[in-house]
């Protein structure tokens, strides 16, 4: 393996230098900053650049998006101090393949280098497990408005299904009303209007009444509530 180490410290370049080297990995060039860096890969095209993510005028980030976008088959892996969430996903989102801290012993970080030959990318321990959760996390903020976007009444197939005591009370929450003035409209306390919309937010996996009002919204239902079926026929029993 071919590798450059970019590290704005030049006793961490060393004693990298030296480890890699005990190990049969060739250090073919080094660099203190993003700009840097660049440079070197440029000419030396290495396997693998082991990258700092705190260093001046041009920081890892940085560096490895210009790098990606020239050179998208280099394989980049952050060597840095910082365990922040924020540098974390920031690092994997512009094509980081890996993320080391330095608190890692000389074991673990050869180890986890021999694991990228063999394909599996190297991550500090319980970093990969964050990625994966804030992965999920933006994956489920992102389904959420293409739910709403392309929600339709009920006749639609695999659209979520609404009681009709349950449609009532979205279109009048939906207009506007209170739930104590929801309740007096339909004949209900305010406890069970809380009841229904508490259902209506868990069968639409909405966590917010302004989710909710955006998700009647696309279906037209943020209109007057005087047309509804309780006005004309005057109240359901529950």
């Amino acid at each position: 393996m071919r590798v450059i180490l970019v590290d704005d410290h030049s006793l961490v370049v060393e004693g990298l230098t030296n480890l890699l080297t005990a190990h049969g990995i060739e250090v073919v060039g080094t660099a203190g900053d993003g700009l840097e860096a660049l440079g070197v890969a440029q000419r030396c095209h290495p396997d693998l650049i082991l990258m700092d993510v705190r260093m001046p005028r041009c920081d890892g980030l940085a560096a490895t998006r210009l790098i990606k976008a020239q050179m998208p088959e280099l394989r980049i892996v952050m060597l840095t101090t910082s365990a922040d969430d924020d540098d974390l996903f920031e690092a994997v989102k512009s094509g980081a393949c890996g993320y080391l801290l330095k608190s890692a012993t000389s074991h673990e970080f050869v180890e986890a280098l021999q694991g990228l030959e063999r394909g599996i990318p190297p991550f500090s321990p319980g970093l990969a497990a964050r990625i994966l959760h804030e992965f999920a996390r933006q994956a489920a903020e992102q389904r959420l408005p293409a739910a709403v976007d392309n929600a339709a009444p009920s006749r639609r197939e695999g659209a979520v299904v609404l009681t009709e005591r349950q449609m009532d009370v979205l279109k009048a929450v939906a207009a506007g009303l209170t739930y104590k003035e929801v309740g007096a409209r339909l004949a209900l306390s305010e406890r069970t209007v809380r009841y229904h919309m508490a259902e209506i937010m868990d069968r639409l996996h909405l966590e917010h009444r302004s989710q909710v009002i955006a998700y009647a919204g696309r279906l037209g239902l943020t209109g007057s509530t005087e047309d509804s079926s309780e006005t004309r026929q005057g109240p359901r029993a529950l």
